[in-house]
């Protein structure tokens, strides 16, 4: 089988799945961070797809589908349009969000990430 990246109409329907799941604080937050999906670059692992659908901006960090690992993940970018930091979570929308909405209250990281591959030395 040959990994196909996920087209946007297949994205929507994770979007709309994962927002039936949300609550009412975390549909509020999405709300207002939310944006039409876009690809943004994150070499070399986004290169084969075109990058990854971004789905979210708060500040300096987006909310971008991983088609890869087929989850949503969250990374801080310096530059419009390229993602900083690789993640493979596999996570459902709502929980990105929910992470943003802890940081916000909290006012600290509230979620562990799973990085890239690293070569072993």
């Amino acid at each position: 089988m040959t990994w196909e990246p996920i087209s946007e109409e297949k994205l929507w329907d994770e979007i709309n799945e994962s927002y039936e799941r949300m609550d009412f604080h975390q549909r509020r937050l999405w709300e207002r961070i939310r944006i039409e999906p876009e690809k943004w670059e994150l070499h070399p692992w986004g290169d084969k797809g075109g990058g990854f659908w971004v789905v979210a901006i708060l500040g300096r960090t987006v909310i971008y589908f991983n088609d890869i690992e087929d989850g949503f993940n969250r990374s801080t970018y310096s530059k419009y349009g390229k993602i900083r930091r690789y993640f493979c979570n596999q996570d459902y929308l709502e929980w990105p969000v929910q992470y943003l909405l802890d940081e916000i209250r909290d006012g600290t990281p509230s979620r562990l990430y799973a990085g890239p591959p690293e070569p072993l030395t």
